[in-house]
């Protein structure tokens, strides 16, 4: 299936930069040793591919899903087959004992990579899982680099979000809340950073359910009122290395908008997609209709479709990778856009929000409201949307 062609490209945005440094990157990667960290997820995954395929010198892979792991060495060996460097994956939980000991046992990486994140804004939906998000987020990223510091690793990368840029859900909050972690770090390592867009068919993304719901007969459900920038997975890890290998500290790198990145809905995407299978959408009032009448549309070669609008909490009514207030470099790269920063962080705050969220662990209980209020102490403008409504409870 062409993903371009389902987001509504017809080339690759990052294609002419990769070309410019190729030389440059393949030089780099195949002198280098390397730790990716949520390697196995969808951008883990994109990023280990564009690693393994330069002949790194090290490439260690760490992430918590086992199953994730061996299609990602399943995908690679019948890919690329082998390369002559040091290449393991390893299933860890990077918040563990066994995780620490292993950094201990060795540990020396020249470009340490952090993909591991919850990235749902539905995490927040419980106070439990949303601790838990600040703790992947938040509290792994600091631990990991102060590894990665004592380890003398050149450079730490981590993802960000498009969602941290103005955030109105505690996601995209937590990972601007990463950032300022980043910052105070940035005085003892080198570090560089991404925001982006939604990765097309990524795993637990909304397009990716496309795949189950056929898959299971099932219908689809999307709303038609949010549009969206995506990006492929193949370019989610080109941009991420990118940003490792060429950010300067504390550089944070982000696809610039053009007519290569354009806004589409969920909805039109689904109608694509229906196109490419060979389906036409049915268009149906309720989640009962859609349920009931798929048997019947399958048949026609039509497919149930639900299109309403958003009500759920924390959907941003609009995308944007930097704030007016941020420094950009728009100049260096085709299709990059490089937002750089200063040294700027809050002491006080920081520590202020790591005591509080140590406290509440110690007394095993906090409700959703205090960490929001702890989320707003720390970005005042945060413009937290609640609506009551969490996307769990829809199709």
């Amino acid at each position: 299936m062409n993903i371009l062609k389902l987001i509504g490209r017809e080339e690759e945005i990052f294609e002419k930069d990769i070309l410019t440094y190729e030389n440059e990157l393949s030089a780099i990667v195949s002198s280098s040793s390397f730790l990716v960290i949520g390697g196995a997820g969808s951008i883990g995954q994109s990023v280990v591919k564009e690693i393994f395929k330069r002949n790194p010198c090290k490439l260690h892979v760490v992430d918590i899903s086992e199953n994730n792991m061996v299609e990602l060495v399943r995908d690679l060996r019948s890919s690329y087959g082998y390369i002559a460097g040091d290449f393991q994956t390893f299933a860890l939980d990077i918040g563990s004992i066994e995780y620490d000991a292993f950094i201990k046992a060795d540990g020396k990486y020249d470009y340490v990579l952090n993909l591991s994140a919850l990235k749902h804004v539905r995490s927040e939906k419980d106070p439990f899982t949303l601790m838990r998000m600040i703790d992947v987020n938040v509290f792994n990223t600091e631990k990991t680099l102060q590894q990665s510091i004592e380890n003398g690793t050149k450079k730490y990368f981590c993802v960000s979000t498009d969602k941290a840029a103005n955030p109105v859900n505690m996601m995209g909050a937590s990972k601007r809340i990463m950032e300022m972690y980043l910052m105070r770090k940035s005085q003892q390592i080198k570090i560089s950073t991404a925001r982006f867009a939604n990765v097309a068919f990524s795993d637990g993304s909304l397009l990716h359910g496309f795949n189950q719901r056929i898959l299971k007969k099932q219908p689809i459900v999307a709303p038609n009122d949010i549009k969206r920038y995506f990006v492929t997975p193949k370019e989610s890890g080109e941009l991420c290395l990118m940003s490792c290998l060429f950010g300067e500290n504390r550089d944070i790198f982000f696809p610039k908008l053009s007519e290569n990145l354009h806004l589409i809905s969920f909805a039109d995407i689904a109608v694509k997609y229906l196109a490419e299978i060979g389906y036409e959408p049915h268009l149906c009032e309720s989640e009962q209709e859609a349920r009931n009448s798929v048997e019947d549309l399958i048949a026609q070669k039509k497919w149930p479709c639900l299109f309403t609008s958003s009500d759920t909490t924390g959907e941003k009514d609009f995308e944007e990778f930097f704030t007016d207030n941020e420094v950009l470099d728009m100049e260096r790269f085709e299709n990059l856009g490089v937002i750089k920063n200063e040294v700027n962080f809050d002491q006080n705050r920081l520590e202020n929000f790591t005591a509080k969220i140590a406290q509440m662990k110690v007394d095993k209980t906090w409700s959703k409201d205090e960490v929001v209020t702890l989320f707003h102490n720390m970005i005042p403008n945060f413009g937290h949307k609640e609506t009551g409504k969490y996307l769990d409870s829809k199709m």
